[in-house]
């Protein structure tokens, strides 16, 4: 056991993180040239193409060092904020963590709060100053904000660069140096941590965890502590480019299990895994159930294809355990899901995922988030709110409670000011501010959370010229003054369109979305009236005119009784025509919703 370490990498979206691992496999000889390629531990195209890692990878890598050998455990990690669950099980399943920070762009949000984690877990953290080649690297002053984050000295900073290969031998002589052997004891009962799984077609959900104490045996009957289920361990073995498998597990040991297991909802992240006959008494603490943050519709474009939908969801719903669905029909699109995702990237990659793997068109509704509303009925029953249509009437509520989020933002002192006024818009609450360095500041915010939902991250690039980071973590309920806005085309409402909103905004958004649907929805053969209405009272209008035809044309001089008696006759039709007339709303008109600002 004193020759495993485990460890993980954390840094910030775009920093090297995957670059870096590839160069760490290379140098270990864990690769084949056959079996190369960039990002080597990014396996799906969208990972690839965005540039980000969506699903955290283990592998384990063996090396030699003065002489003895080494078995290295890196667990790989996703960076952006929506994942923050899954990194904090990758963290605790490890003893230390590589700190990578970017040379030129220096320590970002997510840095911070994952460094928070691992501090929080007793890591031992090295950093490692990557892309120290670029042409617009500021080696020197990014390691002095690293030696003040961290209180190390300047010779602990590890100048590195994972494209061209500097630095990797002094990185993993650190791993082996400073990172402490895994502690645990192999007599004690079986005691494992899952943080990760993953589905396969064939053989069922394969389970990736770290044994703390104890050793899993092929064959073995075991228990899964969190849904109380025991399995049989059809095959164990470790994680290598290609699986291994072995006859047993030992304690400190990172590995895989299979067994049989279909459904990957049995699988939880966090969850402890013990034998079934001598079970472990403490199971491992940090444990929770991903809660969906962000709920939004999905709908398929062709109502015939709902069925089709149905299992494309319950397919990715095996791979992406953190997904949830439960069907809804609307008036406006037919049968459907409403669907809980962890954030906005995460409803991005769901949808685009069901595009490029499945080949579905879907219409995806405004996200919004899940409230808490209570009736004057029975004031301590809470009544939750996944839809704003679920919304009880106006005239029983009580009061409605919304997410709010602690938002951290750290941008140039340059542009506190817009940054400022952007969080104050979105009706955040300043708590603190904190200079790292005279040129970068550090602002936390207390703000709800369904006001960073829509653009709240592109306006912030924007008003910030890319240079802010952004990471949120939620701090619980709060009562909020808030009422539905619903649309009315041709006084009919659109239950798709309704959304949730705060009563000092209300009027303003209303009016917005009323003039951006006029844009939008195409004229037809009658006056389309577009209204936006809070109950029964009507806040914004906006009218779409027909599409006339000349029916004067014909006239040519004669009285003008002729022309009128034509004119008259046409405004019948259009007032018959819009009684029975049906308003097809495209696509676009939903996601316009979103970008109001643009």
């Amino acid at each position: 056991m004193k020759n495993i370490r485990n460890f993980c990498i954390i840094a910030h979206i775009d920093h090297g993180k995957s670059t870096l691992a590839d160069r760490l496999l290379d140098a270990t000889g864990s690769v084949t040239t056959r079996e190369k390629q960039e990002q080597l531990l990014d396996s799906m195209d969208l990972e690839r193409e965005r540039g980000i890692t969506i699903k955290s990878h283990a592998i384990q890598m063996e090396y030699e060092f003065e002489g003895e050998k080494y078995i290295l455990n890196l667990i790989d990690t996703p960076g952006h904020v929506d994942f923050s669950y899954e990194v904090s099980r990758s963290i605790a399943a490890c003893e230390g963590a590589l700190l990578v920070v970017d040379a030129a762009q220096s320590i970002q949000a997510q840095t911070i709060s994952n460094l928070y984690l691992a501090l929080e877990n007793d890591l031992e953290i090295i950093p490692v100053l990557n892309k120290v080649d670029l042409p617009s690297a500021n080696p020197e002053e990014v390691t002095d904000d690293i030696v003040d984050l961290l209180g190390c000295s300047h010779e602990d900073v590890i100048p590195a660069s994972a494209k061209t290969g500097l630095g990797i031998e002094e990185i993993l002589a650190a791993i082996i140096r400073k990172v402490p052997s895994p502690k645990g004891s192999e007599d004690e009962p079986l005691q494992a941590m899952i943080f990760d799984s993953v589905y396969n077609p064939f053989r069922g959900v394969e389970t990736i965890f770290r044994v703390i104490n104890g050793s899993i045996k092929k064959g073995q009957k075991i228990k899964f502590v969190a849904t109380g289920k025991t399995y049989d361990a059809d095959e164990v073995g470790t994680l290598k480019l290609k699986q291994q498998p072995k006859k047993e597990i030992k304690a400190g040991d990172v590995g895989y299990l299979i067994t049989g297991i279909k459904d990957a909802r049995e699988v939880k992240v966090g969850d402890t895994i013990t034998d079934a006959a001598n079970p472990t008494k403490n199971p491992i603490s940090g444990f929770e159930d991903v809660k969906p943050m962000v709920f939004a519709g999905i709908y398929p474009v062709d109502t015939e294809e709902y069925e089709e939908l149905r299992s494309s969801m319950e397919k990715l719903q095996l791979n992406d355990a953190s997904l949830v669905f439960i069907p809804e029909s609307s008036a406006a699109l037919g049968f459907g899901f409403r669907c809980g995702f962890l954030g906005m990237l995460h409803l991005e990659i769901i949808q685009e995922r069901l595009e490029r793997e499945f080949d579905m068109t879907v219409i995806t509704t405004v996200p919004n988030v899940s409230y808490h509303a209570f009736s004057t009925k029975n004031p301590t029953e809470i009544i939750v709110v996944n839809n704003p249509s679920d919304l009880p009437d106006p005239s029983s509520l009580d009061r409605v409670e919304e997410p709010y989020i602690k938002a951290t933002i750290i941008t140039k002192a340059d542009f506190v000011g817009n940054v400022m006024s952007l969080c104050i818009e979105k009706r955040g609450m300043i708590t603190n501010q904190t200079y790292l360095t005279p040129e970068r500041v550090e602002l936390t915010f207390d703000m709800p959370l369904a006001e960073i939902v829509f653009d709240f991250y592109d306006r912030l690039k924007t008003v910030s010229k890319g240079y802010a980071s952004f990471d949120y973590s939620p701090i619980g309920m709060r009562s909020s003054k808030l009422v539905r806005v619903d649309i009315l085309l041709n006084a009919q409402t659109v239950d798709a369109l309704s959304s949730l909103i705060h009563v000092d905004n209300a009027h303003n958004i209303g009016k917005k979305m009323c003039e951006k649907l006029k844009e939008l929805i195409p004229r037809q053969q009658f006056d389309i009236p577009i209204q936006a209405a809070i109950g029964s009272k009507i806040i914004a209008r906006e009218t779409i005119k027909a599409l006339r035809k000349d029916v004067t044309a014909k006239c040519y001089g004669g009285d003008i009784s002729r022309k009128r008696k034509l004119l008259e006759k046409q405004k019948k039709g259009k007032k018959r025509m819009r009684q029975v007339g049906n308003v097809e709303i495209p696509q676009q008109a939903f996601m316009a919703v979103l970008k109001l600002n643009d």
